[in-house]
């Protein structure tokens, strides 16, 4: 199988429908499934492509405002 049969396999594998999706529907189920393929596929290979995917490494005093306790 080359690669191009194996992309569109996996286009038209995704373009059936999820049932939340077939409820609001789709114009071009292939299409949609295109791009969330060609998406994923970029978050795949680049980690940090998707939004909110870093992750801060911060320690509890560098994020939380010390508080003096009452007298």
């Amino acid at each position: 199988m080359t690669d191009e049969q194996s992309d569109q396999h996996r286009v038209e594998s995704r373009a059936h429908l999820l049932p939340e999706e077939a409820a609001v529907g789709s114009d071009d189920p292939e299409a949609q499934a295109e791009a969330i393929l060609t998406e994923s596929d970029i978050r795949e290979a680049d980690q940090n492509a998707a939004p909110d995917t870093v992750l801060e490494r911060r320690t509890s005093d560098q994020t939380v405002a010390a508080v003096e306790p009452p007298d």
